[in-house]
């Protein structure tokens, strides 16, 4: 599938609600999710599989791998109005494409989350830290404890800890993608119409498993 294709099928979701401030919730777009997770499935193969998308908010990236040729994706969400956005992409989504999807409204790091089968890949757009401190270590630690093969990180390119909260895990990191991410003025504390800020969609792998050298790095 070419991202043009896979873009265009994202663009039918409903959209992320992006309401809450505490959960620095930015809305992964269309066409980065298509490419970043079309690369997820070049280097490890989406198809058959069981993804976890956690903070999954309206859905975008699990049901990407979905579209993609997942069997089974899990998201896991928070918030009550990207839940309820969620629900209406899974039937959407599920209505047009083969495989199934279990949708957890929990908080990590606050509420009990259990994942019921073994997890293979763990795909997630989590809140950066930026208005509340560490608040993307409970989702971290916690994708890194579910044993997948490998973790898709997307995160600002100024975070420091994400690699070495990864090593401490037992992955070694790599990064597939680095580029601009759009932030639109979706809170008051915006001053500008539109901003954007750098980011790096890491991959988090079991030692010996890497895919990628450093000159292969990807500009979107």
């Amino acid at each position: 599938m070419r991202p043009k294709h896979l873009a265009i099928e994202l663009s039918k979701l409903d959209p992320h609600p992006c309401e809450s401030v505490e959960l620095e919730q930015y809305a992964t777009e269309g066409d980065l999710a298509a490419y970043w997770m079309l690369g997820v499935d070049q280097l490890d193969d989406v198809e058959g599989k069981h993804i976890v998308d956690l903070a999954a908010g309206n859905g975008i990236l699990g049901l990407a791998t979905l579209i993609i040729g997942a069997a089974h994706v899990t998201l896991v969400e928070a918030d009550d109005q990207a839940v309820m956005a969620a629900e209406t992409n899974i039937q959407r989504t599920t209505s047009r494409h083969q495989g199934t999807v279990s949708l957890i409204h929990a908080k990590i790091g606050t509420d009990e989350v259990v994942i019921d089968r073994p997890v293979d890949l763990v795909v997630m757009n989590p809140p950066w830290g930026v208005q509340t401190a560490r608040a993307d270590r409970p989702l971290l630690e916690y994708a890194f404890s579910l044993g997948a093969k490998a973790v898709h990180v997307l995160h600002s390119a100024k975070a420091r800890h994400v690699e070495a909260l990864a090593k401490d895990h037992g992955y070694e990191a790599e990064i597939m993608l680095e580029t601009q991410f759009r932030l639109p003025p979706t809170y008051a504390h915006h001053s500008k119409g539109k901003a954007a800020t750098e980011v790096r969609c890491w991959r988090f792998h079991l030692p010996g498993d890497a895919k990628l050298i450093e000159d292969e790095i990807e500009e979107a």
